[in-house]
């Protein structure tokens, strides 16, 4: 009898605890809702804080400007950053070029595809850059001449002429590179670094 008393009393004192515990964890748990808003067409989370960098005054996204790709890589995986470069543009047939994206998932071009599907920020624009900047990176290209709105791309590419402050956009066969040219003081803004 005794044992069952004993064993009785364990098996309370357990179902006691558990209970409090259960408690005590749904009286602290209250309701939050994410606000999230649009960018690119998408919404996501992430793009609470480039909309709030843009529209609130005390700009709550602090973004570090980087004179070169060292300093991009030293401070890019975990600091927002940006820097003013060149921009030019190529084609999937380019000489060197093989019609494939060099970073996965080595997108085919040569169709005309020039655009990338990411799940966060939607179709945007593919771009090759110097190696320090990783691919998968997004990029808010402002300051160009060919458009008046920002433009959001992702670093799917690389090239041989394309180091440093310089991004190369693709464009499409039938399009000119003309249309592009060589920009100058171009605004690069990495709003995430790499995959």
């Amino acid at each position: 009898m005794k044992k069952f008393y004993k064993a009785m009393i364990h098996r309370t004192m357990f179902v006691s605890i558990c209970f409090f515990a259960l408690l005590l964890v749904s009286c602290g748990n209250t309701k939050t809702t994410n606000t999230v808003l649009n960018i690119n067409g998408v919404r996501s989370l992430e793009a609470i804080h480039i909309e709030s960098k843009y529209n609130d005054k005390d700009q709550v996204l602090m973004v570090m400007p980087v004179n070169n790709m060292k300093e991009a890589s030293v401070y890019g995986p975990t600091t927002p950053i940006s820097f003013t470069g060149q921009m030019t543009a190529y084609k999937a047939n380019c000489v060197g070029c093989t019609g494939k994206v060099s970073c996965p998932p080595r997108q085919d071009v040569r169709n005309g595809n020039i655009y990338f599907q990411d799940p966060t920020y939607g179709t945007i624009r593919i771009l090759a850059a110097d190696p320090a900047i990783p691919c998968g990176t997004i990029v808010q290209i402002t300051n160009v001449s060919f458009s008046a709105d920002p433009i959001v791309g992702i670093v799917l590419d690389r090239g041989s002429a394309i180091k440093g402050n310089i991004m190369d956009f693709l464009v499409a066969e039938v399009d000119s590179t003309d249309t592009v040219g060589r920009q100058r003081d171009v605004h690069y803004e990495v709003i995430r670094w790499g995959w």
